[in-house]
């Protein structure tokens, strides 16, 4: 056997240990993993993805028979490419219930009020356990603004239905809706195109 062929069977051996033990840790904590319940998701940060992931999340449930209702908090658009294939959906409820952004209506009270509207949409949901998933898009707006009480928005997620997952998006979480959650992921953003002049397109950012 020449050392060539040697040492590649030594590193064959090595990754297999590894891979080995690695199997071992892994199945360890999938076997530890028992509880089968909703959970609650948030996806916070300045990156951009928050809301194109929980749409990614809203395609999978529906490929799994569950029932989906999408409330978008801020935006107003009704051109997204993510509504025009999923708002088709049956099993989906969409709502587009923002103003748009703050800096565009430039109207606090307005702002306020609409996601007040918002909410009451959202409760309606979270209080029906034939929803699967419920995304609150841009939600954490409502905390940051101080439109909606952030403790009445947590005892409404820990009553509903213990089934169903929740969905948050939005930059600036609280803390608080962070310690309540499951999952959360903080997207932070290297590069953005916008920084280069580049406007926003059809099929990347709506």
């Amino acid at each position: 056997m020449s050392d060539e062929q040697s040492t590649r069977e030594e590193r064959h051996a090595r990754h297999v240990g590894r891979m080995q033990r690695k199997k071992e840790v892994i199945d360890q904590k999938v076997g530890a993993a028992d509880t089968a319940r909703g959970v609650l998701l948030v996806n916070t940060g300045n990156g951009k993805g928050k809301s194109s992931a929980a749409f990614g999340v809203a395609a999978r449930a529906l490929g799994h028979g569950l029932q989906v209702a999408v409330v978008q908090f801020v935006k107003s658009r009704t051109d997204t490419g993510e509504e025009a294939v999923l708002g088709k959906h049956p099993g989906i409820r969409w709502h587009v219930m923002g103003e748009g952004f703050t800096w565009e209506t430039q109207d606090a009270g307005r702002d306020a009020a609409a996601a007040r509207a918002a909410w009451e949409i959202a409760k309606g949901y979270l209080a029906d356990p034939a929803i699967g998933l419920v995304v609150l898009d841009e939600m954490t707006y409502a905390f940051k603004y101080q439109w909606l009480p952030l403790d009445d928005v947590l005892v409404a997620f820990a009553a509903r239905p213990a089934m169903q997952h929740v969905i948050v998006t939005g930059r600036a979480a609280p803390e608080g809706l962070i310690d309540a959650a499951d999952t959360v992921t903080e997207m932070a953003m290297v590069k953005h195109a916008f920084k280069a002049g580049v406007k926003a397109m059809p099929g990347m950012e709506f």
